[in-house]
């Protein structure tokens, strides 16, 4: 059984609205939410129109290179012993905590745009 090209968007399409709803309690919470919403608009257009090949690239450069602010606090992350503390709350003394989810968050949202621009028929 082979799965639409449309219905994976779809599902990325809600995947990526989740994500942004569950951003709306964080401090800084509209920058999250603009982020992972916009990731979702992509995925939905994406299922019915074609984006420009330039403009996916220019979306994903974004995305990684904001991920890069995040980068050093996930070095931090891969050296502690308790890897699981990432699915804990948010600990002030631990800022690696909440940057590698950030890293980490980053780098799905450029992998479902990136999923956009490999389905390219061009």
């Amino acid at each position: 059984m082979k799965i639409s090209s449309k219905t994976i968007n779809i599902i990325l399409f809600v995947l990526f609205s989740l994500f942004a709803v569950v951003q709306l309690n964080d401090p800084d919470s509209a920058v999250w939410f603009s982020i992972y919403a916009a990731v979702a608009v992509i995925c939905v257009y994406s299922a019915f129109k074609t984006l420009p090949k330039l403009f996916l690239i220019v979306v994903i450069a974004l995305l990684l290179g904001y991920s890069l602010f995040y980068f050093s606090l996930f070095i931090d992350y891969l050296q502690i012993d308790h890897k699981e503390e990432i699915f804990g709350t948010m600990v002030y003394e631990k800022p690696y905590l909440e940057g590698s989810r950030e890293f980490m968050g980053l780098l799905i949202a450029a992998l479902g745009v990136l999923y956009q621009l490999k389905k390219r028929k061009d």
